[in-house]
């Protein structure tokens, strides 16, 4: 999936050289850009860190006697997050 004109924003990150020579070397090995290679960095840590937060939960649930959720806890727990998430903002605003 490749970005179109306009549709990206860029960020200024800064790296001690060493690792800046790793990145460089890295990209130009896989014949990609420096941009690439972070956006398929950035993807591989959101989705790690969504599979560590299902791991947690699923162990929580099994620590509580469930065997983890099925297909009719979706809605509900989608409407607790939601719920959580707008108490949460309520209070900031406060």
């Amino acid at each position: 999936m490749s970005p179109r004109a306009g549709t990206t924003r860029t960020f200024t990150i800064s790296f001690p050289p060493d690792l800046a020579d790793q990145v460089e070397r890295l990209a130009a090995r896989e014949s990609r850009t420096t941009s690439e290679l972070f956006r398929e960095a950035f993807r591989t840590y959101r989705a790690e860190r969504i599979r560590a937060l299902f791991e947690e939960s699923l162990a929580e649930a099994r620590e509580r006697g469930n065997n983890g959720y099925g297909p009719e806890d979706v809605e509900r727990l989608v409407d607790e997050v939601r719920a959580e998430r707008w108490a949460a903002k309520q209070s900031a605003t406060k």
